[in-house]
């Protein structure tokens, strides 16, 4: 029995010591291990102050320049050039946000780059205005990283800046472009053949490709030994009227912009090909109210007018009155003009109600109705139906759809000149129909 107890003191005694032991060895490296932690912890706070002192030790550590034109076209692509500039000793790792003007939308956009020191980085992205108006940029917000990237320093660099969202400039050029370039066949644009000569004789000239062959001189011909013909002077100083509906009809939304801005991107193009060829352009806008009222005229700065004006215009969310806007044409214009009548009908009931009052107009004048299709009516009509209720949805949408064909034949059926665009073609399909009614002479 004594040895057996012995035995249990003995193993205990081992047991505790073993313990101890455990307890030294544990304590040594628990104290190596907070004092590493501790180096760690202490190095670490070091190093984020000095790399805190070297982001933050100059006051003005970059430069940043926003390019951008202070006209801007609306509904094109419009470039803004960013360029940063670093003017410290150092590189620096940048992250900029460019305050973009609330119509914009884009609060998400980062351009991140490391700049060298002493050197200049550029950036570069495009925005498409979708309405017209004064467009506010902000100030620029940055944060610099430090060479360790333990610390970002935020900066605010003021850059407010106003720019002005017009009709499209750049749409105007492109197409005064196409029209009196003889050999462009581009974007729909039709050349049209002039029916008979009954303008004035201006000159006789080498024959160019696109000359009318029936206006071959064959005695300058025969004398020159080279094919000669006669140029003719087209009759001009004819009055063209853009008019253009500023109802609720026209705030339908295409591609985020109202058939109202894609009308007066069209009136500017129209009456830039108008005054190019001669001719005198004027602007008439209505809705519940008499609008604008530019008489036709082809002076210095004509365009410039019309051009302002079409910038000004805005809607009155009403019902459009056609019988004021015939006491209007009937005030302003004194002569026979053309009428250039940008609108919308999405009913036949809507377009009988105002048929009268067009006749009396297309009695006077040469009046010309421009209205629009529904682009997302027929995405919807002519898609491959899946199931039940979309094969329901696809016979609405092309009843619609029939619906503005319909109006559009029965205005011809009147007599009155009539246009069934899609918004995206609306400047060639009017440019087509102004140049096809000054070469059959109907204007």
């Amino acid at each position: 029995m004594k040895a057996l107890q012995q035995i249990y003191l003995t193993r205990f005694f081992f047991l505790l010591l073993g313990g101890v032991v455990l307890l030294f060895v544990f304590a040594f490296f628990a104290s190596w291990m907070l004092f590493v932690a501790a180096t760690a912890f202490f190095g670490l706070i070091g190093a984020a102050l000095f790399d805190g002192f070297f982001i933050f030790m100059d006051k003005n550590p970059l430069n940043i320049e926003r390019k951008v034109e202070n006209l801007l076209n609306l509904g094109d692509s419009n470039s803004v050039k960013l360029s940063v500039t670093n003017l410290v000793n150092h590189p620096l790792k940048v992250e900029l946000y460019d305050t973009f003007p609330v119509q914009v939308q884009d609060r998400k956009t980062v351009f991140v780059t490391s700049v060298e020191a002493h050197s200049t980085v550029d950036f570069s992205y495009a925005f498409t205005p979708k309405q017209r108006g004064e467009y506010l940029f902000g100030s620029f917000f940055v944060l610099l990283s430090s060479p360790l990237f333990l610390v970002k320093r935020k900066l605010i660099l003021p850059a407010e800046q106003k720019v002005q969202v017009f009709p499209s400039i750049l749409q105007m050029k492109k197409m005064e472009l196409q029209v009196f370039h003889q050999q462009t066949q581009t974007r729909g644009l039709k050349k049209v053949r002039r029916i008979g000569h009954n303008n004035e004789f201006e000159q006789i000239k080498n024959y160019v490709q696109g000359d009318d062959l029936r206006s071959v001189n064959w005695k300058a011909t025969s004398k020159r030994s080279e094919l000669m013909v006669n140029q003719y002077q087209e009759e001009r100083s004819q009055s063209i009227y853009t008019v253009i509906d500023k109802s609720r009809n026209m705030q339908s939304e295409f591609e985020g912009m109202t058939l109202l801005d894609y009308a007066i991107n069209s009136g500017l193009v129209f009456s830039n090909i108008a005054l190019k060829k001669g001719d005198k352009a004027g602007l008439i806008t209505f809705s519940d109210k008499t609008g604008t009222q530019l008489s036709a005229d082809r002076s210095t700065g004509h365009l410039r007018r019309i051009l302002q004006a079409l910038y000004n215009q805005q809607t009155h969310f009403r019902e459009s009155s056609f019988e004021l806007l015939y006491e209007s044409i009937r005030q302003t214009v004194k002569t026979r003009s053309l009428l250039m009548l940008y609108t919308n009908f999405e009913s036949e009931y809507a377009m009988r109600r105002a048929l009268p009052t067009l006749k009396r107009i297309n009695k006077r004048h040469v009046l010309v109705v421009v209205f629009f299709q529904n682009n997302p009516l027929e995405e919807m009509a002519y898609k491959p139906a899946k199931s039940i209720e979309e094969i329901y949805e696809s016979a609405v949408a092309e009843r619609l759809i029939l619906r503005k064909s319909t109006i559009a034949k029965e205005l011809i059926q009147n007599g009155i000149q009539t246009i069934l665009t899609r918004p995206e073609d609306l400047s060639v399909t009017t440019i087509n129909k102004y140049l096809e009614l000054k070469a059959k002479g109907v204007i």
